[in-house]
């Protein structure tokens, strides 16, 4: 078996590597460091959590222990697209160059630019630094890369995804040709790909794993669950997050829990520690202060649950990260591999749950099209028992069926509007009339006569009403007609009826 000792290490990068416990290195590490130290450009590709920061590191100052530094021109970069990621390095270099006087400087957003300024000035042997921030002290004259002996790109499959190839491409263009590179990714995109037959001259290939495959140590679970109604989809997950956390119980030491928005994370983090978690959040819109604080909490233990955007999906080096909660499927299949890998490192043990909604389907195929694998269902604890199952089974109480009015308010309205005489006809009209039975012939002389008076009221109630309904209709003509009549009264009307045109009349045989 390989170890340490056997990959021609400088002395005293061994010493320090033994006080931190190693002593067998990982597959890309015993491949990677030979190629490196070697003088070749290496194309790294591994899995998260295999350790490929060391895979760097360690040829980094072993190569880098003899010569010196000048001003404002370091002597090797080290590009990372995360300011937690940048940070990790920087620590890895502080453990392993700690017997060296080797220096470094970071370069990251939201520290001033003035104690960069100075590292920088006094010259640095290691330069760590994101893509934006070191063009910015390129662009302000505070650097030059023309000293480059050694250029590594970590993670960079996710510079891909943040949008920093090109700037990539141009910090490759500052530096000189003749550089050692090193490559690494734990997937290979065509871009990607582009770019190594573009800058790397003749690279060793280095691939421990398959891409994109999880660690064996990882118990993947993926929870599906459907929403009783589609804006009720967010809260009810968080009950199965709470549900899923709670069932962990005790083997739920810590455990990192992901997020696609940087809205939602905050969402999570409040309702989770409402709820009597202990969680923090930590995204790219937070300060560093607080971020660093945040994972350094996390860290010592002081913080249980970290919720989190993809920015911490890569450069948390946490061994001991006992469960990864995916409260948001991954809309790109290669960050479900970053997260859960957070998880399982070092050859531990951990379980990474994702729950899913029907709108992520697409989402879950491209995942298992990628890992070439079905990812294992569960159902969310107390999935049987809930409310909502009780309800959805239960049979519909019926509803009170409202009886139709008769008759409308446009009817009634216009009865009420009636004159009396026509209520009073329709009333007469409205009563039944009694059947008379059918005398027989020699019985008709027996029948008294009609009561004409009653016929005669009838009558004139028809007549009257008759009446008051042309009086109505006249007003409202004569209402309908008074301004146009108005206008028209001084005014003649000349027309062919007894009017007879002078013209017509003469004769014109004389």
């Amino acid at each position: 078996m390989t170890k340490f000792t056997d990959l021609s290490l400088d002395p005293k990068v061994l010493k320090a590597v033994v006080e931190a416990g190693y002593e067998t290195p990982t597959p890309i590490q015993a491949q990677a460091i030979p190629e490196a130290l070697a003088g070749r450009d290496v194309l790294g590709i591994a899995q998260t959590g295999t350790g490929k920061t060391a895979s760097f590191v360690l040829p980094l100052i072993t190569r880098l222990s003899r010569g010196r530094a000048r001003a404002r021109m370091p002597r090797s970069l080290v590009l990372a697209p995360t300011r937690e990621l940048a940070a990790q390095v920087a620590e890895n270099f502080d453990t392993y160059a700690k017997y060296t006087k080797l220096t470094k400087a970071l370069l990251i957003g939201g520290v001033s630019f003035g104690e960069q300024d100075k590292l920088i000035d006094r010259g640095v042997d290691v330069l760590i630094a994101t893509p934006g921030r070191l063009l910015d002290h390129f662009e302000r004259g505070k650097l030059l890369l023309t000293g480059v002996e050694v250029m590594v790109v970590d993670e960079a499959d996710r510079m891909l995804d943040m949008g920093f190839i090109p700037d990539i491409e141009r910090i490759f263009q500052m530096t000189p040709f003749t550089r050692q590179t090193l490559f690494f990714s734990a997937t290979m995109a065509p871009e990607i790909e582009r770019i190594t037959n573009t800058f790397l001259s003749n690279p060793v290939r280095v691939e421990v794993a398959r891409q994109a495959t999880t660690a064996e140590t990882i118990t993947q679970l993926l929870i599906e669950m459907k929403p009783s109604r589609r804006d009720r989809s967010f809260s009810e997950k968080r009950n199965v997050l709470r549900d899923l956390i709670n069932a962990e119980g005790d083997s739920c030491t810590n455990a990192i829990i992901f997020c696609n928005r940087k809205i939602d994370v905050d969402v999570v983090a409040k309702s989770l520690k409402k709820h009597g978690f202990d969680a923090s959040p930590i995204h790219g819109d937070l300060d560093q202060s607080v971020r660093t604080r945040t994972l350094d909490g996390f860290r010592e233990g002081t913080v249980r649950l970290l919720v989190a955007s993809d920015v911490a999906a890569r450069g948390l080096d946490i061994p001991a990260v006992s469960h990864v909660f995916n409260f948001d499927v991954p809309s790109h299949a290669e960050d479900y591999v970053h997260r859960i890998g957070r998880t399982g490192r070092a050859g531990r043990l951990g379980k990474a749950f994702t729950i899913a909604t029907p709108s992520d389907d697409k989402y879950v195929a491209a995942i298992e099209a990628l890992l070439q694998k079905q990812l294992p269902r569960g159902v969310a604890p107390g999935a049987a028992e809930s409310p909502r199952a009780e309800v959805s089974d239960a049979v519909p109480e019926e509803k009170p069926v409202r009886k139709r009015a008769s008759r409308s308010r446009k009817t009634e309205r216009v009865e009420s509007e009636k004159p009396v005489a026509v209520k009073a006809v329709e009333a007469v009209a409205a009563q039944p009339v009694a059947a008379q039975p059918v005398a027989a012939p020699e019985a008709v002389a027996a029948v008294p006569a009609p009561d004409h008076r009653r016929s005669d009221r009838r009558t004139e109630a028809r007549t009257e009403a008759r009446d008051n309904n042309a009086r109505d209709n006249i007003g409202r003509d004569n209402n309908r007609g008074r301004g146009r009549r108005d206008r028209q009264r001084d005014e003649p009307v000349v027309g062919m009826g007894d009017h007879v045109p002078d013209f017509l009349l003469r004769d014109f045989r004389a």
